[in-house]
């Protein structure tokens, strides 16, 4: 699967799961420290009922869940030329009512705001824009979950077995059990002390990909 330049609503694949992998790698790499950072975290995180990414230079995302099937992606690229093509391009432009639109204003007057994307109905839509724009970002912060090939490789540095669970994680059905495994399994190479079990499991529960878990709203 390919995201073009600009993005494209079917670029994207479903929300649901867009959710469970970003969500996947949020568990993996949940730890007690980072939870006390705050606003200030780095790296993929979930945050109630919104996922994050922020890689603290290049990239900032987020990824919320609005109930009803419904999930707004929201963020920005370095690569994005939204907000400095002239005429200005408006990313709400035919959006619905139920975005979160009091923090996208916020983003927007901070200049912090590359494209919006929404799902409802089992699709995918955006503003629409301008023909002679010529990125929006989408690729180079969403590939990593879209390309089956880069989720991979971001999945290499938590062992092999971390790739035998992305099948489980992206079926909603990862279990506590299968993280601790995959610890011990870790804790092979070295790895045991990378680690915070209690924070993964915070982050599983959170993320509602175990087939009991209730999904934040």
């Amino acid at each position: 699967m390919t995201i073009h330049r600009p993005g494209r609503p079917g670029d994207l694949p479903a929300a649901e799961l867009l959710w469970a992998r970003w969500a996947f790698v949020a568990v993996l790499e949940a730890t007690t420290e980072a939870e006390g950072h705050g606003i200030h975290r780095t790296g993929h995180w979930i945050d109630g009922a919104r996922l994050r990414l922020d890689d603290a230079g290049c990239t900032c995302w987020t990824l919320a869940r609005m109930g009803q099937g419904r999930f707004v992606l929201y963020g920005e690229d370095e690569s994005s030329d939204v907000k400095w093509h002239e005429p200005a391009v408006d990313m709400l432009a035919q959006a619905p009512d139920w975005l979160p639109y009091e923090t996208l204003r916020d983003l927007l007057e901070g200049w912090e705001l590359g494209c919006v994307y929404w799902y409802e109905n089992g699709a995918w839509a955006r503003a629409p824009y301008p023909a002679d724009l010529k990125d929006d970002g989408l690729d180079c912060g969403m590939s990593r979950f879209v390309e089956r090939e880069e989720l991979l490789r971001l999945l290499a540095g938590h062992g092999p077995a971390a790739k035998e669970l992305l099948e489980a994680a992206e079926n909603y059905r990862l279990t506590p059990g299968a993280l601790d495994a995959l610890a011990a399994e870790s804790g092979n190479g070295g790895r045991a002390a990378d680690w915070d079990l209690p924070a993964v499991h915070r982050a599983l529960q959170l993320a509602g990909l175990t087939a009991d878990a209730v999904p934040a709203p």
